[in-house]
């Protein structure tokens, strides 16, 4: 019960928007790429350009997924990446968390480790090891997600992170060694709150965003 609950709460954690043709298994968030290819570094102007009545302000994002707090953060980023579309990062990180919850309930290592930073994969690696040692089973559903709202964001040198709130319906059931249900039931769905921050390099070549924090809303 305790390893159900610290999964299911504590190390519920996200990948990307599916498109069409692409493979069943998405690993990351992926920003778009229109044209299919490499993706380039992002430009940046010359210092001697580089002047307030030069620089042109962001584009005021046309989606309101996102608290105002977290408007700064997010300009900062369209400034520094204009390819950072809000709508398709939303569009990813509810597809990333339906996936990082399925990989999580199923045990599934490899997926979580191409999603997850390192520390974010060591919790879950550790709860997954307790849950195996403990001979449980959990049996989940992701039933619908209620909101998905971004609460921060922020820009750090060439990092930006960007962190959502996920309010879900979830219904999980725990089995021990002898497949008798010890917690839970697929039946009644519980609220889960969660908040997952993923980060991402706008400078490297790799579109792909890592969940890098995740914590109880």
């Amino acid at each position: 019960m305790i390893a159900a609950f610290l999964g299911l709460r504590l190390y519920s954690v996200l990948g990307r928007r599916p498109e069409q043709n692409e493979e069943p298994v998405r690993r990351r968030i992926e920003q778009p790429d229109p044209q299919g290819a490499a993706r380039p570094m992002a430009p940046r102007l010359p210092e001697a350009m580089a002047t307030p009545a030069n620089r042109l302000a962001p584009p005021v994002p046309e989606t309101r997924d996102f608290d105002a707090d977290a408007e700064p953060g997010i300009r900062a980023i369209i400034a520094a990446d204009r390819r950072f579309d809000v709508g398709l990062f939303m569009a990813g990180a509810k597809s990333a968390y339906g996936m990082v919850l399925e990989a999580f309930w199923r045990g599934n290592r490899s997926e979580l480790k191409a999603l997850c930073d390192g520390d974010v994969f060591a919790g879950f690696a550790d709860a997954l090891d307790a849950r195996e040692a403990a001979g449980e089973t959990l049996d989940a559903r992701l039933i619908r997600i209620e909101e998905a709202r971004i609460v921060g964001a922020e820009l750090t040198g060439s990092t930006a992170r960007v962190t959502v709130r996920f309010i879900a319906d979830i219904a999980t059931v725990t089995r021990n060694a002898q497949g008798q249900v010890v917690a839970g039931s697929l039946n009644d769905a519980i609220e889960s709150r969660d908040l997952w921050t993923f980060s991402r390099d706008l400078t490297s070549r790799d579109p792909d965003w890592l969940l890098d924090e995740t914590d109880e809303a």
